[in-house]
């Protein structure tokens, strides 16, 4: 396969593989720590409303979600791609940052997680997968 080619399809399976991991763990975090009685989180009007009861401890999942998905989704991208594999982690980061940006002005959270989400979250978490990425196939090769 020509490398650019693979690396393309490597960028999409990262963002879509990524995404949904994101999307799922968002989902299941309901059930393990439910949202504040009163709050409606199924609509993005429902979810601004209601903000303002959500304690600390809903902000975990979100977290972990966004820094799962781009961490994942950075790993797997560096994992399949035939050339420039951080580089290529980092678009995956940029694309969650993005995602993030776009959140972070839509829906009021406190700043405190909206600074923790934006700088440790997205390309930090791109980085540790790319380089996981790197060594994982460094000790693959040398087995071989």
């Amino acid at each position: 396969m020509h490398p650019i080619l693979r690396n393309l399809l490597a960028v999409i399976l990262g963002l879509v593989v990524g995404s949904f991991l994101n999307g799922g763990i968002i989902t299941l975090s309901g059930s393990i720590i439910p949202p504040p009685e009163g709050s409606d989180n199924t609509t993005m009007e429902g979810l601004i409303a209601s903000m303002q009861l959500f304690e600390p401890k809903h902000f975990i999942f979100p977290f972990l979600a966004h820094a799962i998905g781009s961490f994942s989704g950075a790993f797997l991208t560096a994992m399949i791609a035939a050339n420039y594999q951080l580089k290529l982690a980092f678009v995956i980061g940029f694309f969650f940052l993005a995602g993030g940006i776009y959140m972070v002005t839509s829906l009021p959270s406190p700043l405190w997680f909206s600074v923790l989400d934006l700088a440790g979250a997205y390309i930090p978490m791109a980085y540790f997968g790319g380089r996981l990425a790197l060594a994982t196939t460094y000790i693959i090769k040398q087995r071989n």
